[in-house]
């Protein structure tokens, strides 16, 4: 499983991608981080809802809320045009931060 510090600076584009193709809510993008990865990389729900928070101040997503389930609103995240935009910088971040490490990563032969 991979650890959070190492993909840290990158929760806010996985979410983002996440909801590329519409509205979502916390548990169903925690379960889909969950299932993309297959299970190598779980969220923290305080990772994922101050990244929320951070989105929503920056302009990146906008909320709203849904209809009632069992008594409860659900929150749910929608991306804006500055956010697709954002997402797209954060990609072409990642690139170039793969050719960078990839760069010092060596492997042991036997």
């Amino acid at each position: 499983m991979i650890s959070s510090d190492g993909i840290r600076g990158y929760n806010d584009m996985i979410i983002l991608y996440l909801i590329l193709g519409g509205p979502s809510y916390g548990y169903e993008i925690s379960k889909a981080i969950k299932t993309k990865t297959e299970g190598k990389y779980l969220i923290k729900e305080t990772t994922l809802y101050s990244a929320f928070t951070r989105l929503e101040k920056n302009g990146y997503v906008e909320s709203f809320y849904g209809t009632e389930t069992n008594g409860k609103r659900r929150t749910y995240y929608q991306i804006t045009e500055i956010g697709r935009q954002f997402y797209q910088e954060k990609c072409l971040e990642w690139d170039l931060t793969k050719e960078v490490v990839e760069k010092f990563k060596a492997y042991q032969e036997e």
